[in-house]
């Protein structure tokens, strides 16, 4: 029998997988718990329209997501922080204050989780920042480090 699952179900498949089982395993099992529905003609249509609009929406989130890529791409992002002799800071940069660089800079919203800094910024200099924009969609940007004091 075919079946289309309302969501994902262990070792038969994920939400909206339109599969085949036993009978019995449908009715006595899958259909009781509202784990699953019997697949008709309407039914697939209704699945195939979701999965075009999700296909669709997910097209355009990742066109967004490298139009940004491409405007963020090895632009440099100053930083402005307190610091001692020899150029050491107070303390030390974080992912959310340069997401919020980012934002005030070049006017695009960047979570602090999304915002990748290979080594600890304790020093006054230029660092590399990874920004991943969405699932492999990621840009390179230079930190430049300056003393608050300079202006």
């Amino acid at each position: 029998m075919k079946v289309i699952l309302l969501q994902d179900v262990k070792d038969i498949g994920k939400k909206d997988d339109i599969v085949n089982v036993s009978d019995g395993y449908a009715r006595n099992y899958l259909f009781p718990r509202k784990w699953a529905m019997e697949a008709t003609e309407n039914a697939i249509r209704v699945v195939e329209r979701k999965r075009e609009a999700e296909r669709k929406r997910e097209a355009e989130a990742r066109a967004a997501a490298e139009q940004t890529a491409a405007k963020l791409k090895n632009k440099v992002v100053i930083l402005k922080a307190k610091c001692g002799e020899k150029g050491r800071l107070y303390g030390s940069v974080t992912s959310q204050e340069v997401a919020d660089a980012i934002q005030a800079g070049y006017e695009v919203e960047i979570d602090k989780r999304k915002v990748e800094i290979k080594e600890p910024v304790r020093q006054l200099g230029d660092y590399e920042v990874i920004v991943h924009l969405y699932p492999n969609v990621s840009t390179r940007m230079l930190l430049r480090v300056k003393n608050i004091a300079e202006g």
